[in-house]
């Protein structure tokens, strides 16, 4: 498992459980990673490091957790030396890991997304800025960490935003932006499996992007999630697949990029229907983090049959539970990340309840975190309300139970299906 997040957290617990897999490693991996197997003190941008201990170690599969790892090219130097990976190669990636490719790739495909202007220069900014009307979306090209999206409400602002990135260099570096038409609806994220030739629905979630209640404050990566969603058509999923998931499959091919790993459709549900916001080339944060406990059946053997080219839908499955999961970040998240340190290490809790860590390490019995987002707390119910109000006991006893508690902040409406999930 390459990563050190919640994520990889959460689908390292999984894997571990799969009746196929007989040890988890990761890399570099986190506190939670930890207790179930070995860390290995490698980045997960170092292609040639994971490559030689993956050898000596004898891996029959790895798993891309970060969009670093796969922009890196990770996936290509392992595939090269043999070794079955889930995780796209660094070109399928860029549907990612480039603003300006996806766009590109889903106009060419008549895959629904917003109207959007490719801009290469603070000037050509200017000349499409002086006839836009209304809201506008300003997206970096590259991978930005999350600072590279800004939601201008109109023409001047937009403007200003760009002026400011050009002057001080485009959030992960290049010189290309995107304007795009902001859309109006709820935002949904939808998974599905690729294996290189055809591709299968997975499950989606909705996460809630703002730090305080109310969708208020700064965005952050993610303070909590929800799974399965509610609110949407009956057969929102079957839409999906139709209008989204087999262009997208048709599209790869017509290009002859071989897509291995799991899509991540950030769409937003407007009035006619789901129109993609972004694509992501990996599991979501913290959206992987809810999905995980719901699977049943044998996720290892899952993933490895995508990586090797031959999916086989029906080896692992979701449950109809909903799921609850909802982040502990450090006191000043997203504005500072000062380290979090001496928390209990104890975040076993009952039956259906799980706590993944983000980026940590073990201490003796206590864990030191990088103070972002240090847990997410889940739990399972019958309902989303049963879960939710499961998931914030669960937050209660380890708030009551953690030395370092009372330093980490989160969001108490993480679930509540009132007027909050409309912009989750």
């Amino acid at each position: 498992m390459v990563g050190k997040g919640a994520r990889e957290d959460a689908l390292s617990w999984r894997l571990a459980q799969s009746s196929s897999c007989a040890a988890v490693f990761a890399a570099p991996g986190n506190a939670g990673t930890a207790s179930r197997g070995e860390n290995w003190p490698i980045a997960a941008t170092d292609g040639k490091s994971l490559l030689a201990r993956a050898q000596a170690e004898k891996i029959d599969l790895v798993v891309l957790g970060p969009e670093t790892a796969i922009a890196a090219g990770v996936g290509d130097r392992l595939r090269a030396a043999g070794l079955a990976v889930f995780g796209p190669d660094r070109s399928a990636g860029r549907l990612e890991s480039s603003k300006v490719f996806a766009k590109r790739f889903m106009e060419r495909h008549g895959i629904p997304t917003a109207r959007a202007r490719v801009v290469h220069s603070l000037a050509s900014a200017e000349r499409v800025l002086v006839d836009w009307n209304g809201a506008c979306v300003v997206k970096a090209d590259g991978l930005a960490a999350g600072k590279g999206v800004v939601i201008a409400d109109n023409a001047a602002e937009a403007l200003a935003v760009v002026r400011a990135w050009y002057a001080a260099g485009i959030p992960g570096g290049g010189s290309d932006v995107l304007l795009e038409q902001k859309l109006e609806g709820r935002e949904v994220s939808v998974f599905a499996i690729f294996d290189g030739r055809t591709f299968a629905p997975l499950t989606s979630a909705c996460d809630y992007k703002r730090a305080g209640d109310g969708d208020t404050g700064p965005n952050t990566g993610g303070m909590g999630a929800y799974s399965p969603p509610a609110g949407f058509p009956a057969d929102y999923e079957a839409i999906v697949a139709r209008e989204i998931l087999e262009p997208v499959a048709r599209g790869l091919a017509t290009d002859g990029e071989r897509y291995v790993g799991v899509l991540y459709c950030g769409l937003m549900w407007t009035a006619r229907g789901p129109v993609v916001i972004e694509f992501n080339a990996r599991f979501g944060d913290p959206e992987t983090q809810v999905m995980m406990p719901r699977v049943q059946g044998d996720f290892a053997a899952l993933l490895a049959s995508a990586a090797r080219g031959a999916l086989e839908p029906d080896a692992a499955s979701f449950t109809h539970e909903a799921c609850v999961g909802v982040v502990l970040a450090g006191a000043d998240y997203p504005r500072a990340s000062a380290p979090v340190l001496g928390i209990s290490g104890d975040v076993a809790l009952g039956a259906g309840k799980t706590a993944f860590w983000g980026g940590s390490a073990r201490r003796d019995d206590v864990v030191d975190a990088d103070g972002g987002r240090v847990l997410t707390v889940t739990a399972l119910g019958a309902t989303v309300a049963a879960a939710r109000g499961e998931a914030y006991a669960a937050v209660r006893e380890l708030a009551a139970r953690m030395g370092a508690g009372s330093a980490l902040s989160y969001r108490s409406d993480i679930g509540a299906l009132g007027d909050s999930v409309v912009s989750a």
